[in-house]
This record gives structure tokens, C-alpha cells and sequence, in this order.
């Protein structure tokens, strides 16, 4: 996606101009947008702008993962991206977050936040055909974007259809979860009801991204009923299905990016963009290089070296059942891959906390980019949303809301098969535990498992140092505490 000059930010004093240095003051009395929205293509530069924003997000799975049981930070050492290892250890504060930790990620979704709103605001200026499906997708993106700061922060400022700027933050108070949700909802539910199932044009919002997210939407509120009713309608009339298991070992590969089992996909090119002080510019998913194993090299030359972050550790390893496919092709097994590939090494005494485990599904593959910096120009899109993902929902929503555990069971057994694995009989809680068991390791990697222990609550039996009634949500950055004159009181704990 390509970047709009002008970015939007929470509290910021000034628009920073194309990501460079320079900065210039905002006019805070300037509201209006009379030199804009007054074609078709004004809207549709101001939709790709919002769009943008989504290939920041690789930091939140990436730090998500790190945050559970699944994976440690790891890294070159115990003060690599310090930020990271405090999530790791459920040790992090408001403090110390603006050298690319949760100060940077809070801002960057107020940018995109604040960019699907500068839409909103100027909505009704000029009408046009295509207009209706403008207003979907930005509904959705906004969605999207607030959907990842309530559950990341909980409470959070927010104005409806008007963006926030300089002078607000003395003004606008957090507002509750429940009305971030409400919100959320509204602009899933017009977004699925305004949306075709395919678009023109690969990576666009689609009904079923909207279905698939609104579901999931349900379920992090425990409305069983409304989730189950959305994605088994996404199930039954959407035109995804589950890739099979003789196709599945191709599922993160790059040759099959969008295909008919992704429901939502954040796309990334390896055209150059961006620094290691500008994340926020880059086209590439940086979270890929940053997950592979130091100074490898491959034999077969199919995988690059990388940072070693984001290791698995072994619990995970040992959570997948004999004979299942997809352990291969989740979690690359260092030591066993070089065994079978001749000429394969790496440097297994370089890294802090390393398992002999890599995150298989986001590391990168030899030949993905032609740049200099592997790291920041990686072109391997994230999979946002699998309707494997959509089908144990589904199963889990069936079961947790007592509607009906036979076809829950017919969903989890559908992601299982594939997995070549045999039938589940159980019913009830026992039902509702193996669920959550195929959920972690269907969806290890992928920035899934904290938030799924988080609202479950089961995370401070499986995530150690986590503490119930802190840990549930992250500290709002002090500086943006301090910007508003102490208005605010962080999240609980902090």
C-alpha cells in the first residue's frame, strides 16, 4: 500500500511529513478539508492511506506471541529490544516504551485510527458511485484498528467520525470497553452487509473478512449466540474452505498467499521503504527476518538467517499429538532440519535463550527480497484471518454457549482431519478443553494464544509471572498520560 503524506497522530505536535525528519506545527483550528474529498479519487488515495497502516501490525502478532506460553522474546541477548523481553517476563511498565515498544504501537493505531476517521468526517462531502464501498472498507479498517487497542489497552479515547487532534487530549476522556465495542460491531455488521465475497483487487476488505471478524468480535465479549450465527453463515455461504493436507505444507508459503483458506490477509511487498527509526513506513514485514536462526545456512536453500526472537519453546512442541501434520511445517526444528540437509549450519552458541525451535510459518525463505536489508523489506504477508480460525470459533461459540456440541464437534473434527488426525467425541467442558487445545496448536505462531488465555482466563495458570487483574491488559505509555495533564489513571498496576 502506498503512504499518505500526512499522518494523523494521537496528540501529536506535529504531521510528519512523507517519514522524514522534518516537522512542521499543526494548525489545531484547522478542521475543515475544503482542497480535499472532492473526487473519487480523493477518497479512494485517503482508503489506501488507511490501509497502510495494517502492515504496522507485524509487531503486535509478533509481540503477542512473545507475550504467552508459546514462544521466549529471545534475540541476540538478555538486553535485546529490552521493551520485549519485559513482555516476555510480564515485567513491563509505562515507562520505557518509546524506543519502538507500546508507546510506538499505541501511536501508530491513533494514526490509523485517525486516518480511517479523517474519512468518516468528510463522508458526506461528495457523492459518487463506489462511495458505499469506500465507507465499508473504512469501516472495517477502523474496526480492525480499534479492535487491536481495546484488547490491548482495554478503555481507550476515543471520537466517532472526527479525528482527534492537538488540544483534544486535555478534552476526551478513555472510554469504556464496552461502548470501543459497541462501535466495533456497528462498522463490521456495515462492512459485511456492503461488501462482496471477492474483490477486483487482492487484499481489499471482504464480506467474509468482516463476517470472520465480527465473529471473533462476539466471541472476545463471551455473545456466544451472535458469534455462532455469523460465522456459521460465513461457513455455509462464503466461498472459503480449508486448504487439504496434501496442499497444507504450501499454507505459509509465498506462492500461496491469498488463497481460498485465507479470509484476511495484511499484504507486504519487498519494495524498499522505511528505517529501523521509521517501522511505521516500511512495505515489508520486518517480524519475518526477525524471527529466523542466526548465521544460517541452509543446504537446501529454502530458508534465510535471521535475529532468532520469538523462539518456541518446547511446551508448545510437546502440545501438538503424534502423527500431526502441521507440526512440521509450524515449528522448524533447527537441529533435525540441518541433519537432513547436508551443508545446513547455524550458530547455535549465538542468541540469548534459544530453544533449537523457530516459528516456521513467519521466518524468511531465501530469495523473498532483493534489497540489502533482509530485515525491513521481507515480502511475506501475515494471515490475519484462516477459516481454520473461523471454524473453531464457530466450535467454540457452539459449545461455550450450550447451542449445540454435535456440530461444534463437526467443526474442530473438520480442522483435525486435515491435520490427519482422528475424531473428537467429547462433549461439554471436556469439549470446550479440546478446543482450546486445537486452537494453540492450529494457530501457534501467529499471535493468537495471549489473548485467547486472556479472555478465557486461564492465562495466569499458563503464563508465568502473569498476574490476574494486571496483566489482562497493557500500561497506557506514560507519555501519553503526561500530554493529557494526568487526566487519566493507567490500566490496574501500572
Amino acid at each position: 500500500m502506498k503512504n499518505l503524506k500526512i499522518i494523523y497522530s494521537l496528540f501529536a505536535f506535529f504531521i510528519v511529513l512523507s517519514c522524514s525528519d522534518d516537522f512542521v506545527n499543526v494548525d489545531s483550528e484547522d478542521r475543515n478539508s475544503e482542497a480535499f474529498f472532492n473526487t473519487e479519487k480523493d477518497y479512494q488515495d485517503a482508503l489506501v492511506a488507511a490501509y497502510d497502516y495494517l502492515q504496522t501490525t507485524a509487531k503486535f502478532y509478533q509481540f503477542a506471541e512473545i507475550a504467552s506460553d508459546n514462544t521466549l522474546c529471545g534475540g541476540e541477548s538478555a538486553i535485546d529490544s529490552p521493551y520485549i523481553q519485559q513482555i516476555d517476563d510480564m515485567i513491563h511498565s509505562a515507562v520505557g516504551q518509546s524506543d519502538g515498544g507500546l508507546r510506538t504501537m499505541w501511536q501508530w493505531m491513533y494514526e490509523a485510527v485517525n486516518r480511517c476517521n479523517y474519512i468518516m468526517e468528510f463522508q458526506d462531502k461528495t457523492d459518487f458511485p463506489n462511495k458505499t464501498s469506500v465507507i465499508a472498507q473504512t469501516r472495517f479498517l477502523r474496526a480492525y484498528y480499534n479492535f487491536i487497542l481495546v484488547k490491548w489497552w482495554g478503555d481507550v479515547p476515543m471520537l466517532i467520525d472526527k479525528r482527534i487532534q492537538f488540544g483534544d487530549q486535555f478534552e476526551i476522556d478513555r472510554t469504556p470497553k464496552a461502548e470501543v465495542y459497541t462501535l466495533i460491531e456497528q462498522d463490521l455488521i456495515f462492512a459485511a452487509a456492503n461488501l462482496p465475497y471477492v474483490q477486483s483487487e487482492t487484499g481489499r476488505v471482504t464480506k467474509g473478512a468482516a463476517q470472520g471478524m465480527l465473529g471473533k468480535v462476539y466471541l472476545y465479549q463471551d455473545k456466544f449466540p451472535e458469534a455462532a450465527t455469523v460465522l456459521e453463515d460465513l461457513i455455509n455461504n462464503g466461498p472459503h474452505r480449508l486448504l487439504t493436507s496434501a496442499e497444507y505444507p504450501n499454507l505459509f508459503e509465498r506462492d500461496w498467499e491469498n488463497n481460498i483458506e485465507s479470509v484476511f490477509e495484511v499484504q507486504y511487498s519487498d519494495v524498499e521503504g522505511g528505517s529501523f527509526d521509521c517501522f511505521q513506513c516500511l512495505e515489508g514485514n520486518y517480524s519475518v527476518y526477525f524471527n529466523g536462526p542466526r548465521g544460517f545456512v541452509d543446504g537446501a536453500e529454502k530458508f534465510d538467517a535471521g535475529y532468532s526472537f520469538n523462539v518456541p519453546v518446547q511446551e508448545v512442541v510437546d502440545a501438538f499429538e503424534p502423527g500431526d501434520l502441521r507440526l512440521e511445517y509450524s515449528i522448524l526444528d533447527i537441529e533435525q532440519y540441518i541433519a537432513d540437509n547436508p551443508g545446513s549450519s547455524y550458530q547455535e552458541d549465538a542468541g540469548y535463550e534459544q530453544t533449537g525451535y523457530f516459528n516456521r510459518k513467519y521466518i524468511a525463505r531465501l530469495g523473498d527480497n532483493n534489497f540489502s536489508d533482509a530485515a525491513l523489506t521481507n515480502p511475506d504477508n501475515y494471515r490475519a484471518l484462516r477459516f481454520a480460525d473461523v471454524l473453531l470459533m464457530a466450535a467454540e461459540a457452539l459449545n461455550r454457549g450450550s447451542i449445540s456440541d454435535t456440530r461444534a464437534q463437526g467443526y474442530l473434527n473438520r480442522v483435525r482431519n486435515r491435520a490427519m488426525l482422528g475424531d473428537v467425541t467429547t462433549t461439554g467442558s471436556n469439549l470446550t478443553n479440546d478446543i482450546y487445545k486445537e486452537r494453540r496448536v492450529e494457530l501457534v505462531g501467529e499471535g493468537h494464544r495471549f489473548f485467547d488465555l486472556v479472555r478465557t482466563g486461564r492465562a495466569a495458570q499458563e503464563i508465568d509471572g502473569f498476574q490476574t487483574g494486571k496483566h489482562e491488559l497493557f500500561p497506557i505509555p506514560i507519555e501519553e498520560i503526561l500530554l493529557t495533564g494526568n487526566r487519566w489513571d493507567n490500566n490496574p498496576g501500572y
